[in-house]
């Protein structure tokens, strides 16, 4: 597509933005006692916020203007934050992980491909160098290590090399005589045609129509050729032909690398800074120093005496040009020094109060707010960052004459407003330091007063020594001599850092449940769908790590369960995290670390060294297949050699060492929950996923997708519906290994004059194992017991007394 078209999905979709920021500031401030007219806005808030999502996602991807890009992204990741908070809403009105919103996408008139989640292209497009160079070194390392073995070159005998020419020459040979014959075929056709022509003579009519057929031919698609041309120039797609001679390599090169542009706007950038700091520094540092002083002066007139310098924590001189008076400055001063004092006398006072309040408070504070007040939504971190980029848009993008930029080049103006406030910035942490001596110097000659900062210095001693010892054993460097590289080689020869599999999560083959609602509304609990599991680790997993900025600001989500029967493909799961996100991919599983790093010490150093590499180049994900064994009740004694619980205790320190900022996430895979002690499982995995098998809608789906892509062709003898409807109980992994089985090698060769039939599946599916029934009950049992699925229970019983007391 066109430039032209990709600018007008992003109005598009900053129109929409625009409405939905303006619905959410009246719907979203009152506060709403009906639950289900709740759910319903924020349903419809959410399937919005995915169509703005996918368009801004599409639209970042195929523009080539850098700046229009970064003014994108940082809408773009406003809105995954968004969404991500909205999704958190809805799991606590609902008490579940999946919703059924069916209906309101048959009242908005969309299909269920609408709110699929998109994958941001830019995820895996900005690291994509560092992720080749890293994937390089893994490869190397293992085949050092001899952990991976290269493709093995096959060696050929003499005789054989021989046969091999012979038989490709031969094969040469027959096509070059094949052609030959052809050609003299065809010569003494042409010489039979001129003999007869010779004999009857030439017919005049003939030839005027052969003239008359080559000549409209040739102005017809000349014609075609023209209108073609005025029809691409009209929807922006090509330059006109006086501009086109003059910009067509400079524009092929942009649209073919658009890398280029980056790296030139960076030197652009690089110039401009420095030019500014230049021409323009010493005015700056003038002016701010004026400033200042002029500050310090006026604040001693209205309080008597000069203020406190504001520390580089809280900002520096930034702080007291925030649009604020010096009477605003003072009064703010005083304030704080009012609240640190009050803080100090009602701490005690408080105290007490809620010690005695405690039991009191929570069930009456919480039952009244839920009668009195109703629903009301949180506060969000990303609706200021969406409103400054739509205020951006406008005030930059949206009226401007794109006439002259053909190019689709970096404006200079922007450039060099971005970096006056960054060369602003730079000069005033030198201002700062040259005020703050020049504040003491001014308290001496004026006040007569020292500084404080000899027992300010103290006190920041004695914090930070306080501090020292509230570090955990995790957090604690223990490998200050080494290099990051050392570390990541060690895990890799350890086995513990391993290559994840190229798999995307739209590999996860799974249809949407359309009969969720329907099925709620007669109270029966729908089984989710795997569209639905699909989303769910987009939303958990692949969108917070993706974006730095999402992850900072948006609900924190350090763990991940994945449960589910063997085969539903939980470990394909994790593999399309890393390989959407880039993420290196770490395995904890008690198997893997069995008789590595052993002892107290050496399982702290392994898990302090995953910490560290994991942090330094996050993304990461830290796996833990069959973590069940981590939180055995009972302890099989086939396995107490292999101590499968040595990371049950650490655990929790491990997830307290990960910060906001740290783009790592523990994912633990299952299918036999229901052997791990309830409540420590449940501590360290906050988010729990049940994977299902595939309902009949997916099994059709997988048994298409799976026979084309091993090489099958589906004609009218391959009854799919039948196979989908004789394989339930099945998971994909059942139907992956039939698939192989029946397509092998010589029943490929045998497809053109043998068609695949219904019959030939039914034997190798027969010996499969199916998903029981009472395993199924054993896991909705089980997850019955965990938080989430008590607060489900409790939700339903309450509703259901509430109905009773209605009909009564």
């Amino acid at each position: 597509m066109s430039q032209a078209t990709y600018n007008k999905i992003w109005t598009d979709a900053q129109k929409d933005l625009d409405i939905q920021l303006q619905m959410e500031r009246e719907q979203f401030l009152q506060p709403e006692k009906d639950r289900v007219k709740v759910f319903k806005m924020l349903a419809s808030s959410y399937i919005k916020y995915m169509r703005i999502f996918r368009n801004l996602e599409e639209a970042h991807d195929g523009l080539v203007h850098q700046q229009k890009r970064a003014a994108i992204r940082q809408v773009l990741d406003g809105v995954i934050g968004r969404i991500l908070e909205m999704k958190k809403e809805m799991v606590a009105l609902e008490n579940s992980e999946f919703h059924y919103i069916d209906n309101i996408l048959e009242d908005l008139k969309l299909l269920p491909e609408d709110i699929e989640i998109p994958i941001p292209r830019y995820f895996i497009k900005e690291n994509l160098e560092v992720l080749q160079q890293r994937e390089k070194m893994l490869d190397e390392i293992l085949c050092d290590a001899g952990l991976q073995t290269q493709i093995p070159v096959k060696v050929m005998t003499f005789e054989e090399a021989v046969k091999m020419i012979q038989v490709a020459e031969r094969a040469r040979q027959g096509r070059r005589r094949a052609v030959f014959m052809k050609q003299m075929y065809l010569e003494e056709k042409r010489k039979r045609q001129t003999k007869l022509q010779v004999q009857t003579g030439p017919n005049p009519d003939d030839a005027a129509t052969r003239i008359q057929k080559v000549w409209r031919g040739y102005i017809q698609r000349k014609k075609t050729e023209k209108m073609r041309e005025e029809e691409v120039i009209f929807l922006g797609m090509s330059l006109p032909p006086h501009l086109k001679a003059m910009s067509s390599s400079q524009m092929h090169a942009k649209q073919i690398n658009a890398q280029q542009g980056e790296v030139h706007e960076r030197n652009e950038e690089v110039f401009i800074k420095d030019k500014l700091r230049e021409t323009e520094g010493l005015d700056i540092k003038e002016t701010l120093e004026d400033q200042i002083g002029q500050c310090f002066i006026e604040c001693r007139h209205i309080i008597g005496r000069f203020p406190d310098y504001p520390t580089k924590e809280a900002g520096g001189s930034a702080t007291i040009f925030s649009e604020k008076t010096p009477e605003q400055v003072a009064a703010e001063l005083a304030a704080k020094k009012e609240m640190t004092l009050q803080k100090k006398s009602q701490k005690e006072g408080k105290e007490k109060e809620k010690g005695k309040e405690k039991t009191k408070g929570k069930t009456q504070k919480t039952g009244k707010k839920e009668e009195d007040e109703g629903w009301k939504m949180a506060p969000s971190n990303f609706l200021s960052i969406m409103e400054e980029g739509s205020s951006q848009y406008k005030a930059v993008w949206q009226n401007r004459d794109e006439g002259w930029d053909l190019l689709q080049d970096h404006d200079l103006e922007l450039i060099k407003e971005e970096k006056r406030e960054e060369v602003e910035e730079e000069i005033r942490v030198q201002v700062d330091e040259l005020m703050q001596q020049k504040l003491e110097n001014l308290r001496l000659a004026v006040d007569g007063e020292k500084s404080s900062k000899q027992k300010k210095g103290r006190k920041s001693e004695k914090k930070k020594k306080t501090a020292r010892k509230k570090i955990s054993e995790l957090e604690e460097d223990l490998t200050p001599d080494r290099t990051i590289d050392s570390l990541y080689r060690e895990l890799v020869e350890g086995g513990v850092l391993i290559k994840p599999k190229t798999v995307y999560l739209s590999d996860y083959i799974g249809e949407y449940s359309y009969l969720g609602t329907t099925l709620r509304q007669v109270d029966i609990e729908p089984v989710p769908s795997l569209a639905d599991v699909r989303q769910l680790i987009a939303l958990y997993g692949i969108l917070p790590l993706g974006s730095q900025k999402v992850h900072e600001k948006a609900p924190l989500v350090k763990a991940l369960l994945l449960a589910g029967p063997a085969g539903v493909g939980k470990k394909m799961l994790v593999d399309a995290i890393c390989t959407e996100t880039g993420a290196n991919l770490f395995n904890l599983s008690a198997s893997n670390i069995a008789g590595k790093y052993p002892g107290k010490n050496g399982l702290q150093m392994m898990l302090h060294m995953v910490l560290k590499v994991a942090k330094q180049l996050q993304p990461s994900v830290v796996w833990i297949g069959e973590t069940e064994k981590t939180f055995y009740k009972s302890v099989p004694k086939a396995e107490e050699q292999m101590s499968p619980k040595r990371l049950e205790k650490i655990l929790p320190k491990f997830l307290k060492a990960l910060k906001a900022q740290d783009r790592v996430l523990l994912v633990g895979t299952t299918r036999r929950p229901f052997d791990a002690n309830l409540k420590p499982f449940c501590k360290v995995y906050q988010k729990i996923i049940m994977i299902p098998r595939p309902d009949y809608a997916s099994r059709f789906v997988l048994w298409k997708h799976i026979i084309q892509q091993n090489g099958g062709v589906i004609t009218n003898l391959l009854n799919i519906s039948c196979l989908a409807k004789v394989s339930d109980g099945f998971t994909q992994g059942h139907i992956v290994q039939v698939v192989r089985a029946v397509l092998s090698e010589l029943r490929l060769l045998q497809m053109p004059r043998k068609p695949l039939r219904t019959a030939e599946f039914m034997t190798p599916l027969a010996r499969q194992d199916p998903v029981y029934r009472e395993e199924e009950e054993t896991f909705k049992a089980w997850y019955a017991k965990t938080p989430l699925g008590r607060a489900r229970s409790r939700a339903l019983a309450k509703t259901e007394k509430a109905g009773k007391g209605k009909t009564k």
